[in-house]
C-alpha cells in the first residue's frame, strides 16, 4: 500500500434533523466536526413511505387495452 495517498479517516458527530446525534468514522471535515443533515431517514419520503398513491392519469391502462387488446402475436 502506498503511503500518504489515503484521506484522513477520523471520528465525527452526525446530527439528524430531529436533533439526535451519533458518532461515526468518516473522511468529512476534521476530527470532532459535526455533520448536520438536511435530509435523513426520519423525514425523507423514500424511507417514510411518501404519498404512496399510484395515479392512473386518464385511464391509460384501459385506453391501451381498448386500443391494442385484440392484438395477438400468433397466426389465426
Amino acid at each position: 500500500m502506498k503511503a500518504d495517498i489515503h484521506p484522513d479517516y477520523h471520528w465525527i458527530t452526525v446530527q439528524l434533523t430531529d436533533g439526535t446525534t451519533y458518532k461515526t468514522r468518516s473522511t468529512y471535515g476534521s476530527e470532532g466536526d459535526t455533520l448536520q443533515l438536511d435530509i435523513d431517514p426520519s423525514v425523507h419520503p423514500a424511507w417514510t413511505g411518501g404519498r404512496g398513491t399510484m395515479l392512473d392519469a386518464g385511464g391509460q391502462v384501459a385506453r391501451f387495452n381498448k386500443r391494442f387488446g385484440g392484438l395477438t402475436l400468433g397466426k389465426k
